[in-house]
């Protein structure tokens, strides 16, 4: 199976002040671990810049505009309580976005089965007219919506298992009927939401809260018993996935006791929705993780299923 891989000197460049915890020592983690020899077949390519007409698909013109127009030529700008961008950070935000455009091509293309797209900054809880939680523009939510426009995708779906909940890839699906979300996260954790009584206009939307403290049993009965068949039921024509690592028990951001084995098996099962139902399309975008040792090893992880090692 081939997996393509897209990674970015933006990545590494884009700027947060001392001591934020999105620092650019997450991608040189990430970086490295890709550079083991059981990486060596991922086909490496370079994510180009987001389009406007890309990002316009999930956020608005005039909010696409104030953030590129908003973005300094030195120093830092702040866009909400933790997020910040510097004179590389919009790069990184649209390379990180266009480049999970690019891996829908290349699925549709027939040039692989999926994808990974290791950037920084995330995107999950950027909404369509809202930056925050360190996330510019919604790179998940983005690609999926490419996949429509560009190549006649039916219904695409973004599945989520960072430990917040995407609040900005829900916002962009709610009245959207042929997109579906999907999300364990724990609860209660920034931002708030993410209820299990939240369905969506079109019962679109599956959410499944983990109390802080549990671990891979009640992980893997979430996904398990409730968002993989919601998954499932929906049918999707590609399937995204918002690859959060901040669920692990090293995580200083998260409070649930994830394990490399449980990232290992949801991409698994993913993976077999989508050879079900979705001709095998899978683009993974990474989103949180905030131990480097936890994160490189739970990507690492999660990369070798995608692989089909």
């Amino acid at each position: 199976m081939t997996t393509l891989l897209y990674t970015h000197a933006s990545f590494l460049k884009h700027e947060t002040p001392p001591g934020h915890v999105e620092h650019s020592g997450r991608y040189a983690a990430v970086e490295k671990m890709l550079r083991h020899e059981d990486f060596a077949a991922l086909v490496r390519r370079v994510p180009p810049r987001a389009t406007a007409e890309q990002v316009e698909r999930v956020h608005s013109a005039r909010f696409r505009e104030l953030v590129e127009d908003n973005s300094p030529t030195e120093g830092l700008a702040q866009f909400d309580a933790d997020t910040f961008a510097g004179p590389n950070s919009i790069d990184a935000s649209l390379r990180a976005a266009g480049g999970a455009c690019a891996a829908v091509d290349a699925l549709y293309a027939g040039e692989a089965k999926n994808a990974f797209i290791a950037a920084r900054p995330p995107g999950h809880h950027a909404e369509p007219e809202r930056a925050m939680g360190f996330c510019f523009f919604n790179g998940a939510a983005i690609a999926a919506q490419h996949a429509r426009a560009a190549h006649g995708a039916r219904r695409v779906a973004v599945v989520d298992f960072d430990v917040h909940h995407g609040n900005g890839t829900e916002a962009a699906f709610w009245h959207d009927e042929n997109a579906f979300y999907a999300s364990s996260h724990e609860h209660p954790q920034y931002p708030g939401t993410g209820r299990a009584s939240d369905h969506g206009a079109f019962d679109n939307i599956a959410n499944a809260p983990i109390a802080g403290g549990e671990g891979g049993s009640a992980f893997r009965r979430a996904w398990g018993e409730i968002l993989l068949p919601a998954l499932s039921d929906f049918g999707p024509d590609l399937i995204v996935i918002s690859a959060g690592f901040d669920g692990h028990a090293a995580d200083p951001l998260g409070g649930l006791n994830l394990t490399e084995d449980d990232f290992a098996w949801v991409t698994a099962e993913i993976l077999g929705v989508a050879a079900d139902k979705a001709g095998g399309r899978v683009v993974s975008i990474l989103e949180g993780g905030y131990d480097l040792a936890a994160l490189a090893s739970s990507a690492s992880a999660h990369l070798k299923v995608l692989m089909g090692r």
